[in-house]
């Protein structure tokens, strides 16, 4: 062999030697078990909890388990296709969503597909379903209101932007109608919603989106669906896809309410999963890193800092209760997650009292902070006067020989709960809110009947808004009652009750 042999067959050798193939045991994987939207693969031994795994055809899976011989994996769609000894390969990737401005009216599922039928998306961005949650130097203090349009809401229980109010209560309370109150209310305000439905019905839904689009909100919202026949795996993910999606926006320096409807739902699907993968089970059988579940998922709403981009990200999460029981293990759970809750009252709702809120249970723990100077000043005494209102009501029905004093409040209070009232997705604006509690807060409330609360409150709402309407809109830009702004309203207020009983009952 000539020596020009030799060196052409040293050089390829050196390059055969240089390439680094890769280790096909590690990267390929097979199925061994698979049933109930769980498979067990072995094989992949460098696999890393949450990658994306790839089977034969286009069935995608989460790895969830990484036990010594194998790997337990939630499969993202139907397992009908897959078989044992299929081949499983690993993507080197955790799961990601698209994200951006055209997913606005939108409804997607929870791996962000479209299912609309409104043709296909293109995402301004990718971005991980889990990411970490933005650090203490990263955040701001909560001190902006966000406005949910309900008095009883905005005037006692406030909630801020950055904030995490869980919303509880029993099934039929009204729990999803006071959400699309809020959506609805965000209409104007520069706030993009993100509407996500873990295991609710497909008509539900419908339903839902029906109501966003008659009343114009469906364009600055996304509805995340994983409906109640889709699989666990599904279910289990959607609320981290609406997570995702809001924080691109909050990211960027904007504000975004995000609204997870509901938890319950979404702790039993983990449960499922939980359970189907072997790992043992605890209270309720619900596995030990449950409170881990959502408390990862909800750390992630903040109000950032001018430093970076100043935005924003509000979370409502929704837990249904089970005959009213707040202490059971899921509802503690997110009760010690949140900053604060909004309990729902089943006997107050069917007693007529819409939104159905307990004042006595529902706490914000960003209080006033939330609030601006104009809801400070009319709503003050709001909960002292409820409190000894419904504490009074409860031994005025075992005696009918009642002392003035009391009989006083009793009357001021029935007209305070009337007051309070509102219809379903019936938001009121700020300053329309602030007019109704002044109402209270000065005394106009008692001069009339209670029957007549709720019509005088229409009426004079639709006088300011035409015949004083540089009082609203000083209101609405200002966000404080000026002194001299109350004279006015002192001035306005028994003239317009004067017109309504007018109107009613003869001068």
């Amino acid at each position: 062999m000539s020596l020009q042999s030799e060196q052409i067959i040293e050089k390829l050798k050196e390059r055969i030697q240089s390439i680094e193939l890769p280790d096909l045991s590690e990267e390929h994987g097979v199925v061994s078990t698979v049933g109930d939207g769980i498979a067990f693969v072995r094989g992949l031994r460098d696999v890393v909890s949450g990658e994306l795994l790839k089977f034969d055809g286009d069935t995608y899976g989460l790895a969830l388990n990484l036990e010594e011989n194998q790997v337990g994996v939630a499969l993202l769609g139907s397992d009908m296709n897959i078989r044992e000894n299929d081949i499983v390969r690993r993507t080197s990737h955790v799961v990601q969503v698209g994200v951006g401005d055209a997913l606005l009216g939108r409804v997607v599922d929870a791996l962000g597909r479209p299912i609309d039928g409104k043709g296909d998306i293109k995402p301004d961005a990718m971005l991980n379903l889990e990411r970490m949650a933005p650090g203490v130097m990263t955040r701001e203090s909560v001190h902006e209101s966000l406005f949910t349009g309900m008095k009883i809401v905005d005037a006692m229980i406030p909630i801020g932007k950055g904030q995490r109010e869980l919303i509880i209560g029993d099934r039929q309370t009204g729990k999803t109608s006071m959400i699309l109150s809020t959506i609805l209310s965000q209409k104007g305000q520069n706030v993009k919603c993100v509407y996500v439905a873990i295991g609710q019905k497909a008509s539900t839904v419908a339903r839902v989106v029906k109501k966003l689009q008659d009343h114009g909100a469906l364009d600055y919202t996304v509805i995340v669906s994983s409906a109640a026949d889709e699989s666990a795996p599904l279910q289990y993910i959607s609320p981290y896809t609406g997570c995702a999606i809001a924080e691109y926006w909050m990211d960027k320096g904007e504000d975004v309410l995000v609204i997870y409807d509901d938890l319950s739902k979404h702790a039993v699907s983990y449960r499922t999963i939980s359970l189907l993968l072997r790992r043992p089970s605890g209270r309720e059988a619900y596995p030990g890193d449950v409170f881990y579940l959502h408390s990862r998922l909800l750390e992630r709403s903040a109000k950032l800092n001018k430093q970076y981009g100043g935005g924003s990200m509000t979370a409502l999460p929704i837990i249904e209760t089970q005959a009213g029981d707040i202490s059971a293990y899921i509802p503690t759970n997110v009760i010690s997650i949140t900053d604060g809750q909004l309990f729902l009252n089943l006997d107050a709702f069917n007693a007529g009292r819409r939104p159905a809120v307990d004042s006595g249970l529902s706490v914000s723990r960003v209080g006033s902070a939330a609030q601006t100077k104009a809801m400070k000043h009319v709503s003050s005494s709001l909960k002292l006067e409820l409190a000894s209102y419904y504490e009074l009501l409860s031994f005025a029905q075992f005696s009918s020989d009642l002392d003035p004093e009391t009989k006083r409040i009793i009357d001021h209070g029935e007209r305070l709960v009337e007051l309070l009232k509102q219809e379903d997705s019936s938001p009121l604006s700020h300053e329309m809110i602030v007019l109704s509690l002044f109402l209270n807060k000065y005394g106009y409330l008692d001069e009339l009947e209670v029957k007549d609360v709720l019509p005088f409150e229409a009426l004079m709402h639709k006088r300011m808004s035409t015949v004083y309407k540089e009082i609203v809109d000083t209101i609405a830009e200002t966000h404080e009652l000026s002194d001299e702004t109350i004279e006015s309203l002192k001035t306005i207020m028994p003239q317009l009750i004067q017109e309504y009983r007018d109107m009613n009952y003869g001068s």
